[in-house]
């Protein structure tokens, strides 16, 4: 997942809910000015503690390094509690991260006390903006271009496609074909493939998707992307030497069909959820590759299991599943051409380190 942290570096406007630039001096964020955000969101500052609520156990080292370098301010309490236990103290607290817990406006009418509602990812699908702004609680993100987390993300997008090609997959026996040659003392089997001379589609070419291209351009490829705007200003470098034919959403079906690898970046909106159906899927070649590192909602269930059983989709390589924590069970994680990792691709020593300097560091 992409991370986030406290650093508030992007607020969305309470009354407005667009995207605003990070505030200097923004007390939660700065080293020398947490008081004046525990007296800001914890009272008059005589004796108030902030508090802040991470929702559920899952990416624990968000909760720990945020602990870790908070440990020496008494007045802001950091404390994890259950996801299912979140409704029923949220009025306690006065920032929110929400990590992978729906904060919805039922959820948001009892959190009184609440004044910032952080989303831990880059997305903001797991909070009701418009129930937030209703009741006067900002909502912030993190970027993921300066954290760390959007290079991390890309890293694991070329470990999933390089997986899928060298034939990293599972056998009918449930083992990865490389492990039941290594078990079978085996020597020159499976029989790969190189990214090299490959075309690889970038849906969604935002900050990890200008990551995966500067890292995949190395090996050799052909790189076509999507993007909804392509105008300077929407992008963090020059992209003309990473991108050998740009296009927008309206692009997407044709761009599938020259590519042997799409990588999936999107942000998961109403317009997203199941973006990579049927009609794009056949528009894909045979025996194409799927990467999906953004939101699992992206791919419809339904037309991704079809294609692969049918042979159709060459090979899947996932971090994020349709419903997580995944289940294991899944149908789709039982088929042969299948790679999955536990929504580990923004996590990483370096971003969440990073986050957490970021949230208690800042100059």
């Amino acid at each position: 997942m992409a991370g986030a942290s406290l650093a508030v570096t992007r607020a969305l406007s309470a009354s407005a809910g667009a995207v605003s630039r990070r505030r200097r001096g923004s007390p939660f964020l700065l080293r020398g000015c947490y008081s004046k955000m525990a007296y800001s969101v914890g009272g008059d500052g005589c004796g108030k503690v902030t508090r802040v609520l991470f929702c559920g156990p899952y990416f624990p080292a968000s909760t720990n390094y945020t602990k870790e370098y908070l440990q020496d301010y008494p007045f802001i309490e950091v404390e994890e509690v259950g996801l299912e236990q979140v409704p029923d103290v949220i009025q306690n607290y006065h920032i929110c991260v929400v990590k992978n817990r729906r904060i919805d406006s039922e959820i948001i009418a009892k959190a009184t006390q609440m004044k910032i509602i952080m989303q831990y990812g880059v997305g903001l699908e797991g909070v009701d903006v418009n129930a937030a702004t209703e009741h006067k609680i900002k909502v912030a993100r993190i970027p993921g271009s300066m954290t760390g987390n959007a290079l991390s993300c890309a890293e694991m997008a070329i470990y999933l496609t390089l997986g899928v090609l060298r034939k990293q997959l599972k056998n009918l026996f449930g083992r990865k074909e490389m492990d039941t040659a290594v078990r079978q003392r085996d020597l020159g089997t499976p029989t790969g493939e190189t990214i090299f001379g490959k075309t690889i589609l970038i849906l969604g070419f935002g900050a990890i998707g200008v990551e995966i291209a500067k890292r995949l351009r190395p090996f050799g490829v052909k790189i076509i992307a999507t993007k909804r705007n392509w105008s300077p200003g929407t992008l963090p470098c020059d992209v003309d030497g990473l991108v050998d034919k740009k296009g927008g959403p309206e692009d997407m079906y044709e761009f599938a069909g020259e590519a042997d690898i799409v990588i999936t970046c999107l942000l998961l909106t109403d317009e997203t959820v199941g973006i990579v159906d049927h009609k794009f899927l056949s528009a894909m070649k045979k025996g194409s590759s799927l990467v999906n590192i953004a939101r699992g909602r992206l791919l419809d269930y339904k037309a991704v299991f079809d294609n692969l059983k049918s042979g159709h989709l060459g090979g899947l390589g996932i971090d994020v599943a349709w419903m997580e924590p995944f289940d294991p069970e899944d149908p789709i994680l039982k088929l042969s051409n299948v790679i999955i990792t536990p929504h580990v691709a923004g996590v990483t020593e370096y971003s969440y380190r990073t986050m957490a300097k970021v949230c208690t560091f800042s100059p």
